[in-house]
């Protein structure tokens, strides 16, 4: 009797422990919010407004097919800039790589400090075919309806070119003069690849020996509803961006008629090893960008989730778990699998010789596509499936400790006030992995609020960004630009 009594007063006293250990590590979770230092930023709204509405008239479409391309189009836009910001070509020095990436260099006056740069990208992608009647404005017309800009590249990703060139039209009026050299390079060819356009820009500037502290592009934004917990909009900065590789499964064989099948048919055998991918997928780990994020939206969690948070180390399976349930937040955590194409058979009543499957992955940081492969193998345990696997492994991850992460986040602070700030994994591509070769860091971020339907409207029908949101994101160029020269 007295064993278990002690048995009971010791598990109490465990429990007790527990609840003591784990309450003050949420108690005493601080957070990594800096004091927003409100905007006094008085900015010409009509002719900030009529920029961005005629960038969009002009139609700088990206096309896979390069042949397609409307350079004049191109050339026209590029013409528009040197009309709309005389100052910024009058003090600036400017150049045009490759005949339509475009680089600006603000002299900074102390040349022993590694400059920044802010970039963004003027191409945009084109109309689906059969969709134009769908939009309640046309896609080029760059009309203002409703407090409202409409139009293709009114958030991907005009607004970031105007933007930052409204901004520094802004900061020479004011006198302002940087101490380190900041550089603004525009992109043409983002929406392919970027091979032509941000490619060539940093090829350039790498034989020229230029390092900078960090690059700035566009990527994630303010989203509302986006962590469950925090009422606020959260604020995510891109600090990496997700690989993206292909895997092709190939199996060849007899073929022969179908009356007379084989118990394993190639059709049958690749449809099984996709099966058996889907049924295993890649292990869900919360770590680097993903668990950053975490580390910087617990603070400000109701105080269930910030009890979970607050103690990962013991409740880590929990949480894996929980963000397993939806695909948005299980990409977070493993590289994800996506069977897009599926190629077989000619005819009704024969049997193919040959089947194949691609399959998209992207890539989490630290996945390798060798040890993608030696995944796809020994899941699929079929040695007469061929698997090739090519693409690029995730970008390199940013820090999120230095002045550089922390001058981006103060000057969203600054505009968005109630938004909570923090890293997070970037799931599609930017121009931003171009400049890794160059840049100690690379961010992305585009200074907008914006809901799930803003998302859906990037690249599909109705896109277009409120005058609100439009003049907060020169805004907050403005104060990038002030943070990186503290």
């Amino acid at each position: 009797m007295k064993k278990r009594k002690l048995a009971s007063l010791i598990i109490v006293g465990l429990l007790l422990l527990f609840t003591i250990v784990t309450c003050f590590n949420t108690l005493t979770l601080k957070s990594k919010q800096p004091s927003p230092k409100p905007v006094k930023t008085v900015i010409n709204q009509d002719e900030a407004v009529a920029h961005l509405s005629k960038a969009i008239t002009f139609k700088t479409v990206s096309y896979q097919d390069r042949s397609k391309f409307a350079f004049n189009e191109f050339s026209k836009f590029i013409d528009f800039l040197q009309e709309s910001f005389p100052a910024v070509y009058k003090n600036l020095e400017f150049e045009r790589v490759n005949d339509y990436a475009l680089v600006y260099k603000w002299k900074g006056s102390d040349s022993s400090k590694l400059p920044i740069g802010l970039t963004s990208h003027y191409d945009v992608v084109p109309v689906l075919t059969g969709t134009e009647a769908n939009w309640e404005q046309d896609p080029f017309s760059g009309k203002v309806v409703d407090g409202k800009i409409w139009g293709r590249g009114t958030l991907d990703d005009k607004i970031g070119v105007i933007g930052i060139l409204q901004a520094a039209d802004y900061l020479l009026a004011e006198g302002f003069k940087p101490d380190r050299d900041m550089y603004f390079m525009f992109g043409f060819d983002e929406e392919i690849g970027g091979d032509e356009g941000a490619n060539a820009i940093v090829t350039t500037l790498k034989e020229r020996g230029i390092t900078f502290d960090y690059v700035l592009d566009e990527g994630g934004a303010i989203v509302e509803n986006m962590v469950p917990g925090v009422k606020q909009p959260v604020g995510v900065v891109g600090i990496s961006e997700k690989g993206s590789a292909t895997a092709e499964l190939t199996i060849e064989g007899s073929g022969g008629h179908s009356s007379q099948p084989k118990d394993h048919t190639n059709i049958g055998r690749i449809a099984r090893a996709i099966s058996k991918l889907e049924d295993t997928q890649f292990k869900g780990d919360l770590r680097g960008p993903g668990e950053d994020m975490f580390e910087f939206v617990a603070p400000e969690m109701s105080f269930g989730m910030k009890y979970v948070f607050a103690n990962k180390a013991i409740f880590e399976p929990v949480i894996e778990k929980i963000l397993m349930q939806q695909p948005a937040s299980a990409a977070l955590i493993r590289t994800t699998i996506a069977p897009t194409i599926f190629q077989a058979g000619e005819q009704y009543n024969a049997l193919p010789e040959k089947a194949s499957a691609i399959i998209n992955l992207r890539v989490m940081p630290g996945d390798s596509l060798r040890g993608i492969k030696s995944f796809i193998e020994d899941t699929i345990d079929d040695k007469d499936i061929d698997v090739k696997i090519t693409g690029s492994e995730a970008s390199k991850v940013s820090s999120v400790n230095g002045w550089q992460f922390k001058s981006i986040q103060q000057a969203a602070r600054n505009v968005y006030q109630d938004a909570v700030v923090a890293p997070y994994l970037m799931f599609a591509g930017s121009d931003a992995r171009q400049y890794d070769p160059i840049a100690k860091n690379t961010y992305r971020f585009l200074p907008v609020q914006i809901t799930s339907e803003d998302l859906n409207r990037m690249h599909g029908t109705n896109e277009h960004v409120s005058i609100e949101n439009y003049m907060n994101a020169i805004n907050f160029y403005v104060e990038v630009m002030k943070e990186a020269n503290k």
